[in-house]
C-alpha cells in the first residue's frame, strides 16, 4: 500500500503542492505567492505561509497530515564529499567538519545529513578482495557522499508554518534530493543505467542546471538570468510594473513572446546556458552529456525553449518523462520538485 504524502515546493512566485500516494500523484495545486513572502530563500511570515498552505489544501481537496518540503537552494549547503570508510557514528561526528570552509557560523547551529552515493556493499566486497590496499588511494576504502548542511532555524521555521497549516514535517531536503529518485525511477522504467542528465530549472529568480551521472549529483550551475529578467524587459517595453509584466509574459499578452525584445532576452539566456555547458564539458572531458530535461515556470514558454534548443544543439526533453505517469497531469514541469521530494 502506498504512502500518502504532501509534497511542497515554495517558490518566489508560486506555491506548488502535490498529494502523492506511493508513486502516484493524486491531486496537485499551484497558486501565486504573495509579494515578498519569500526573501533570499527564507519565509518572511510563518503565519502567512501557514495560512496560504492551509487555504490551498482546503480549496483543492488536498487531505493529508504529513508533508515533505523542498528546501530552497539559498538556505542549504550541498557538497559531494569523499571520506574514508567509517561507522555511522563516526561519520555523524566527522561530517560537519567538511563544511568548515563554507559555514561562517558555528557548526552546532546546523543540521548535517547525508546520502550515500557509492554502494556500501560494493565497497565492502572490494575492501575484502584487497585487504592490503593503501587506505588513502584505494577507492574500496573510501565512500562518496552527498552531504547537506541546513541551519536549525530553517527547519524550525518550516515545522512552524506546517503546524499552522495542520501538517507534520516528515522530510525536508534540497532540490537535488528531489531529482535523484526521479532519475532512478526513470532508469528502472526504461531499463537504462548510468548516463548523464542535465535538469534545467527555468525559475523566476535564476536558471539552475543540475548535472547528474546516473542518479548521482555532480554539480549545480546557477545563472542569475531567471524569468524576472524577462519581466524587466517587458516592463520597459510596455511601461508597466514588473508584476503586470510577469502576467504579460505567462499569458503571451499582445504576442509579446515573439517581439524582438523578448526574443533577445531568450537568446541571452540560451547563450549563458551554452557557456555553462561548455564549461562543464571542459572540466569533464569524458562527458557524453547530450540530453536536458526542462522544468520550472519557463518550460511553458515555447519561444524560450526554441531559443535554447537552437543554441545548445542538444536533446530537450519534457520534465514529465521523469515522473511516473507525468503526462497524465497538467503542469508537471512546474510540479516536478514537489513530486520528487515525496519519493524515496
Amino acid at each position: 500500500m502506498g504512502k500518502k504524502l504532501l509534497g511542497i515546493d515554495i517558490g518566489y512566485d508560486r506555491l506548488k503542492m502535490v498529494l502523492v500516494n506511493g508513486k502516484k500523484v493524486k491531486k496537485a495545486a499551484i497558486v501565486p505567492m504573495p509579494s515578498n513572502l519569500v526573501k533570499e530563500g527564507r519565509v518572511v511570515s510563518i503565519e502567512s505561509m501557514g495560512e496560504l498552505i492551509r487555504t490551498t489544501m482546503r480549496e483543492n481537496g488536498l487531505h493529508c497530515q504529513n508533508a515533505a518540503v523542498v528546501l530552497s537552494n539559498e538556505s542549504v549547503f550541498v557538497r559531494n564529499v569523499t571520506m574514508p570508510r567509517m561507522t555511522a557514528d563516526r561519520l555523524v561526528y566527522n561530517l560537519p567538519f567538511e563544511f568548515r570552509d563554507y559555514i561562517t557560523d558555528e557548526l552546532k547551529n546546523y543540521v548535517v545529513d547525508y546520502a550515500m552515493i557509492s554502494d556500501p556493499a560494493d565497497l565492502k566486497a572490494k575492501a575484502e578482495a584487497n585487504p592490503d590496499a593503501d587506505d588513502e588511494t584505494d577507492t574500496a576504502r573510501t565512500m562518496e557522499l552527498l552531504a547537506v548542511a541546513c541551519p536549525v532555524s530553517i527547519l524550525e521555521e518550516t515545522k512552524a508554518y506546517l503546524r499552522k497549516a495542520g501538517l507534520k514535517l516528515t522530510k525536508a531536503a534540497p532540490t537535488v534530493c528531489a531529482y535523484a529518485p526521479l532519475i532512478r525511477d526513470m532508469q528502472q522504467r526504461t531499463g537504462t543505467s548510468g548516463g548523464e542528465y542535465c535538469i534545467l530549472d527555468l525559475g523566476y529568480q535564476a536558471v539552475r542546471m543540475y548535472m547528474f551521472k546516473g542518479d548521482c549529483h555532480q554539480v549545480t550551475r546557477v545563472l542569475e538570468v531567471g524569468l524576472s529578467s524577462i519581466d524587466d524587459v517587458i516592463a520597459d517595453a510596455y511601461n508597466v510594473d514588473v508584476h503586470l509584466a510577469h502576467t504579460y509574459l505567462l499569458t503571451n499578452h499582445d504576442d509579446c513572446q515573439e517581439k524582438e525584445f523578448c526574443r533577445n532576452a531568450f537568446n541571452n539566456i540560451a547563450v549563458e546556458l551554452m557557456r555553462a555547458i561548455n564549461f562543464y564539458r571542459f572540466n569533464n572531458p569524458d562527458s557524453q552529456l547530450n540530453d536536458i530535461w526542462v522544468c520550472g515556470g519557463g518550460a511553458e514558454i515555447a519561444s524560450l525553449r526554441s531559443a535554447i534548443a537552437e543554441t545548445l544543439d542538444m536533446n530537450l526533453h519534457n520534465a514529465d518523462e521523469l515522473v511516473p505517469d507525468g503526462h497524465g497531469f497538467d503542469e508537471c514541469h512546474t510540479l516536478i520538485q514537489a513530486v520528487g521530494i515525496t519519493q524515496d
